[in-house]
């Protein structure tokens, strides 16, 4: 009872909206048009935003188009990488040294790939140049891996977090030494206290506390960098992305109550903006479709340092930029 008095709490609490639209801020070159992308990074310079795009649909396979894009600040592009790579760029992330991280997931539905395809994770250089590759193309089930990687994150040390489990039975989180070296996993499919249903985001607080967006079970869950559970929250929806700023401000996306998650009427699809110190949402950025019938609002979220948001739209195919009135 106090969690679903919670959760209708902060709802009325978070009808403030201080950001404002900009639509089509990032162009695509002549003849492209924007696919779902649900992966959004801030480059190591605080102000170019990293995408990796589904070939202009949802997903990649029988495209040849590049498929990791870096817009400058203007919203040009500067970079593109990746052609072929790709079956369902998932997850996105840049570490501190710049490099940039994907995660290729494949739900089912999705077109068929080729054999020995998807279900990787690959570390690019700026540039990019393919520095490492984790997991086994095609697909791997515990004790191998990936199967639907959902998002990764590498930590101040170079410790690489990897979320694992898009449906289905698998749903944990692996952890790998700087080297690419497997150190521990932790989770199962479940409801308790360090099992999961969809750990569909990944990002990291100033106090080194990992945050997992537990999506199908409609809460961040928040542990220790060895995979000690440390607390749960329910404050902030149905977690498709989290994002958290170096204010330790958190940003979290949720692009499917009521549509897709259709029991889920007691939230209201968007951005909510919150501070990690007392949990309490202070901003909410409203999906403009109120009656989707599916994935809507942003699923992909990621916020540069001059407080901007931006937001990955898998439904809509599209990245909208959200700047303070």
């Amino acid at each position: 009872m106090a969690a679903v008095v919670l959760a209708c709490a902060t709802v009325r609490s978070a009808q403030d909206n201080p950001y404002r639209t900009i639509e089509n801020w990032a162009r695509m070159p002549e003849g492209r048009t924007w696919g779902s992308t649900s992966a959004v990074a801030v480059d190591r310079d605080g102000t170019s935003i990293w995408v990796a795009e589904r070939c202009g649909a949802n997903t990649c396979v029988g495209s040849n188009l590049p498929t990791v894009l870096k817009f400058d600040a203007s919203g040009t592009l500067v970079t593109s990488f990746g052609a072929g790579m790709f079956i369902f760029p998932h997850g996105i992330h840049v570490d501190r040294e710049g490099n940039v991280w994907v995660a290729d997931g494949m739900p089912p539905g999705r077109g068929t790939p080729p054999p020995g395809t998807g279900h990787t994770v690959v570390k690019f250089s700026p540039e990019g140049r393919v520095l490492m590759t984790l997991g086994t193309p095609g697909g791997a089930t515990e004790p191998g891996y990936f199967f639907q990687p959902n998002a990764v994150l590498v930590a101040p040390d170079g410790a690489i977090f990897v979320a694992e489990g898009h449906g289905g039975a698998n749903a944990r989180i692996l952890k790998f030494t700087k080297d690419g070296k497997l150190l521990k996993t932790w989770g199962k499919k479940g409801t308790g206290p360090g099992e999961f249903d969809q750990p569909h985001a990944l990002a990291m607080d100033s106090k080194g506390r990992l945050f997992v967006g537990d999506r199908g079970n409609n809460r961040i869950q928040i542990f220790d960098q060895d995979g000690n559970f440390l607390e749960q929250w329910t404050d902030f929806s149905r977690p498709s992305g989290i994002a958290i700023d170096n204010n330790d401000m958190i940003y979290v996306a949720d692009s499917e109550s009521g549509s897709v998650a259709k029991d889920r009427t007691d939230w209201k699809r968007g951005i909510r903006v919150g501070k990690i110190s007392d949990r309490k949402v202070v901003a909410f950025i409203p999906d403009p479709v109120e009656n989707a019938t599916g994935t809507s609002a942003a699923e992909g979220i990621a916020v540069d340092a001059a407080g901007n948001i931006y937001g990955a739209e898998v439904g809509s195919k599209s990245l909208k930029k959200y700047v303070r009135r």
